[in-house]
């Protein structure tokens, strides 16, 4: 097997900007649940016939995930867990406004749409050489 070349510096910073970016501002949300709780998800969760102790897993997704992304340390791993996140925050919260527009024109769903594709973009392309460790 090929050995394949060291990434460009650019490539690096890039990955490091992507993955700044998404950790950081998905920490905000996890900031206020750690102020304001998750009584609004359990309330949710039991719409959907789910346990309300599955709500706690949001501090998986918005908390340690953002946090892994952010040092890059199994970013990849923490990639996935925002994606799963933001998959039940969607289905959630926002599925009946899927394809609604906001109010300056925009998708109704575009703070959201940022979180699920970065989050998956971390877990496909990994976190660069600025990074704890690749995986």
């Amino acid at each position: 097997m090929a050995r394949q070349p060291a990434p460009s510096l650019s490539d690096s910073t890039g990955k490091l900007l992507l993955r700044l970016t998404l950790g950081v501002f998905m920490l905000f949300h996890g900031y206020a649940k750690i102020t304001k709780g998750v009584s609004g998800i359990e309330t949710s969760l039991a719409n959907f016939g789910l346990p309300a102790w599955v709500a706690y897993g949001v501090y998986f997704g918005e908390l340690l995930a953002p946090l892994l992304v952010i040092i890059g340390y199994y970013a990849r791993a923490g990639g996935a867990i925002i994606v799963i996140n933001m998959i039940f925050a969607i289905t959630l919260s926002h599925s009946k406004q899927l394809l609604d527009l906001g109010k300056s024109g925009g998708w109704a769903l575009e703070l959201q749409g940022f979180f699920l594709l970065t989050g998956l973009v971390v877990l496909l392309i990994g976190p660069g050489r600025f990074a704890i460790n690749n995986r």
